[in-house]
């Protein structure tokens, strides 16, 4: 599921969607370095343009919203009623969570709306190394 060729891959590897090759964003996903939300206007190897049109990640606002609002309510869920925990210390643990983690899943949200209009090619790298010429 996710090996190289999947949608999992390049969503949760945060590579490009098209040759599941080049790198998107130009930090590493726990860095919270000032470029922490900047992505590659292009893919590195196969040149696919990351930002088609503007506004073009508004979607991606929407998955990350409904993603985090369900995994927060399992989370909370978890802690609280199947293992009994406090509820504070449910919520503690959860924004601790998210802190840590907010860099990563608004990436993961990126990559899985590019991911619904790109389609993996695996020749993608071979008709671009011809053009580069």
């Amino acid at each position: 599921m996710t090996k190289k060729g999947s949608k999992a891959y390049s969503i949760f590897a945060l590579k490009c969607p098209r040759c599941h090759e080049g790198e998107t964003f130009e930090t590493g996903s726990w860095s919270f370095s000032k470029k922490s939300f900047d992505m590659h206007q292009r893919c590195p190897k196969c040149d696919l343009n990351y930002f088609p049109e503007p506004g073009y990640y508004y979607g991606a606002m929407f998955i990350s919203y409904i993603w985090t609002a369900w995994f927060c309510l399992l989370f909370v869920a978890l802690f609280h009623w199947v293992l009994n925990w406090g509820i504070n210390v449910a919520f503690g643990l959860l924004l601790l969570f998210l802190a840590i983690n907010f860099v990563y899943i608004f990436r993961i949200s990126r990559l899985m709306w590019i991911n619904i209009n790109v389609r993996y090619d695996p020749d993608a790298l071979k008709k671009t190394v011809g053009k580069q010429v």
